[in-house]
């Protein structure tokens, strides 16, 4: 058995166990079942219980989505803003953001003003993003990755 502050009280009956932990004001927790004899240690398990939630709950960490921008070789001043403010949004909850050039037609003799367009919207994402993937064509579209700083 071990007492409160950390202490090994040695090989005691249950019942001895449960009287001391009551005059101390504490409860008796079993640590170790399995071990011969079992260990019990005399500890406050509210406060134990609390503790340990605090751990856990420090150590979560927000699994960030894909989340996923679509733009069009022409798309207007103001659609383009609102898009990279949809991105700003994502980003500042810590997700990844991913923006696609669609090309559609003969939009893919043009896929430099694609690549334009990606190149604006890193640079007007730079503060809160930094490039996982650089920009590249996969298809008939130009895919760009960007995760949170």
């Amino acid at each position: 058995m071990i007492g409160p502050d950390g202490t090994q009280l040695g090989v005691i009956t249950r019942d001895e166990a449960l009287e001391q932990a009551q005059q101390l004001g504490f409860d008796l927790v079993e640590v170790a079942p399995l071990d011969k004899p079992p260990v019990c240690r005399i500890m406050d398990y509210g406060k134990f219980k609390y503790q340990q939630k605090k751990r856990t709950s420090k150590g979560h960490v927000h699994h960030g989505k894909n989340k996923e921008i679509r733009l069009r070789p022409k798309i207007g001043d103001h659609d383009f803003m609102t898009k990279a403010n949809h991105a700003r949004q994502f980003l500042k909850a810590r997700d990844k953001v991913i923006c696609s050039v669609i090309f559609r037609g003969r939009e893919n003799a043009h896929v430099e003003e694609g690549f334009k367009l990606v190149k604006r919207l890193i640079t007007e994402l730079e503060d809160v993003s930094k490039v996982e993937q650089a920009p590249g064509m996969q298809g008939r579209r130009i895919v760009l990755i960007l995760a949170p700083k």
